[in-house]
């Protein structure tokens, strides 16, 4: 069992997942923010490889990674990163990056060095599961999840083939779009959760436009895990050298998932 897996095991737990882009503001914000999240209650922290064309992110994600790669931030870099970070932390450590970057890099050379820092899975919106069995199956002898994605126009072709090849969980995509703070959740989530359960038995975990703790209540009720990124990189942003606030935040949000549902 992967220590991903092992997180969905724990009965009745709801998985909090904060998103980071490894350098931004700067690579000390992520080296001091990633334990700060492991210490206030999150259970996998998803690090952003930046990237020049980052097709799934919104805004506050892209000008994120503008900014890391403006600070010389590499694949190579983060990966060095990811190593300090996983003898820090204790919990499941997942890359988010686009395939381009990982195909430069070499896919069975990435995923050796992934393997040697520490890292638990991958997660790559441009690549179909049509197309990754290579870097699946490279991935899984290195112990690495590769975790595909879902969003609500998925044909139900697509939710079984994602639902059998997916590993360690599948990302829900809450909306058809790029990532970003919303103001709510759409009203046939429960509907596109409940298309996927009918084909799978995989923890769902849902992304995209998760911003407050009344929004993470709502997923918490249909989903096993809430993945928060925009949010967190706008509280990075904010001058909040101390993280009291982004703190108080994850905490918020550990508090509502661990309510009744």
């Amino acid at each position: 069992m992967s220590r991903i897996v092992s997180i969905f095991r724990q009965s009745g737990h709801k998985a909090l997942i904060p998103y980071v882009t490894i350098g931004y503001p700067n690579v000390e914000a992520t080296l001091a923010v990633v334990p700060l999240l492991a210490d206030s209650g999150c259970d996998i922290v998803e690090l952003g490889i930046p990237f020049s064309d980052p097709l799934a992110d919104g805004a506050t994600i892209q000008k994120a990674s503008f900014r890391a790669l403006q600070n010389g931030v590499t694949p190579k870099l983060c990966l060095e990163v990811a190593k300090d970070l996983s003898r820090k932390v204790g919990i499941p450590l997942v890359f988010m990056t686009y395939f381009n970057p990982l195909l430069n890099f070499g896919i069975r050379e990435f995923c050796a060095a992934c393997a040697d820092s520490g890292v638990d899975g991958l997660i790559v919106p441009d690549l179909p599961p049509e197309d990754g069995l290579e870097l699946e199956v490279t991935g899984q002898s290195d112990g690495l999840d590769l975790i595909y994605l879902l969003a609500p126009t998925s044909t139900e072709e697509r939710i079984r083939l994602v639902a059998e090849r997916s590993r360690g969980f599948i990302y829900l995509v809450s909306v058809t779009g790029v990532t970003g703070v919303r103001d709510r959740l759409p009203a046939d989530l429960e509907t596109f959760v409940a298309r996927v359960r009918k084909v799978t038995s995989k923890p769902l975990c849902i992304g995209f436009g998760i911003s407050t703790t009344e929004q993470a209540r709502q997923v918490a009720e249909v989903a096993d895990g809430v993945i928060v990124g925009s949010r967190i990189i706008q509280l990075m942003e904010g001058g909040d050298e101390s993280g009291a606030l982004l703190q108080d935040f994850v905490m918020g949000l550990r508090g509502v998932l661990d309510g009744p549902h």
